[in-house]
């Protein structure tokens, strides 16, 4: 396998990125021939795609952190998360499969290695200013706040090593750096 520089860049200031107003950009997002990473596993959690199969513990983990997902570099301007129901958010959570399986935008499920619980959600989507090849935003659950740092970093290495991005867009972590 060839490794290749990835510029990344960090936004530094605060923004609503995804958003049920935000279009997806037209065109490819990724090249017709990118194969999409499934997973991404680290010692303290592992991504997935979201899917309807999350539902339950998916709202059980936003719904019980909606103050701190809104504190989180990204998240503090945005609309989400709102006070919708389970249904609505088992919409939610076919519409992220769709833009999956579309290849429009990606949204990974962080789950706890040990109990599959869901602990977070990692989003990556084109960028509707087209200033960076793709917008990531990040959230784990209030009762696991020890994890966006170490989240931010894998992702961020993630979408360097793996990714056909040159520039992304994510909030950076005030311990990050």
């Amino acid at each position: 396998m060839e490794l290749h520089a990835v510029q990344v860049l960090v936004l530094l200031t605060a923004g609503a990125w995804i958003d049920e107003d935000a279009g997806v950009a037209e065109g490819p997002f990724v090249p017709s021939g990118f194969v999409i990473p499934v997973a991404l596993a680290a010692e303290q959690f592992r991504l997935e795609p979201l899917g309807p199969q999350h539902n339950d513990s998916d709202y059980e983990a936003w719904s019980s952190s909606v103050e701190h997902i809104h504190a989180t570099p990204g998240w503090e301007t945005s609309s989400w998360p709102d006070n919708r129901s389970a249904v609505d958010n088992l919409r939610d959570l076919q519409a992220h499969a769709d833009d999956f399986e579309n290849r429009a935008g990606f949204t990974y499920t962080v789950l706890d290695p040990a109990s599959g619980d869901v602990i977070g959600c990692a989003y990556i989507y084109p960028d509707a200013s087209e200033q960076h090849d793709a917008r990531v935003l990040s959230w784990v659950r209030a009762s696991r706040p020890e994890l966006d740092v170490p989240l931010w970093r894998s992702v961020t290495e993630w979408l360097a090593d793996e990714w056909p991005f040159e520039r992304v867009a994510y909030a950076e972590r005030a311990h990050g750096a």
